[in-house]
């Protein structure tokens, strides 16, 4: 497991270099692509990481200081912040994302479709034994 996450990893580090996104912290894809994808809330994404509260504080702090993330005022709250994707941040999302397809359709071409999806069926599974 960890070979195939290294491969993933560093076709997503390439690709945010080629991006000049190359100063996102490590996780940093994981969080603005989450976002990305699906609008996910920011405290459900961090939990996903399994971090402390106190690294996930950091971790936020330094993608709206390196320009991937902006603090918004909640609309229906003004007392909490939301976080949104600035355009940094939808440029990083879009080259992991980009990252990940390639990654996927080399696989699919090396192992044949149908075991591409029997794995990813598979792993998907075993995600949610968790």
């Amino acid at each position: 497991m960890r070979g195939a996450r290294s491969t993933y990893a560093a076709e997503i580090r390439k690709e945010l270099n080629e991006a000049d996104c190359g100063d996102l912290p490590r996780n940093g894809s994981f969080v603005v692509g989450a976002i990305a994808r699906d609008g996910s809330p920011l405290g459900d994404v961090i939990a996903h990481l399994g971090i402390s509260k106190q690294a996930a504080g950091q971790l936020v702090d330094t993608l709206v200081v390196r320009g991937y993330l902006e603090r918004r005022p909640d609309p229906d709250d003004r007392r909490r912040l939301t976080v949104a994707l600035t355009p940094r941040g939808e440029l990083a999302a879009t080259a992991g994302r980009d990252a990940v397809e390639r990654v996927d359709a080399r696989l699919a071409e090396k192992v044949g479709v149908d075991d591409y999806v029997r794995t990813r069926r598979t792993l998907g599974a075993l995600i949610d034994l968790a």
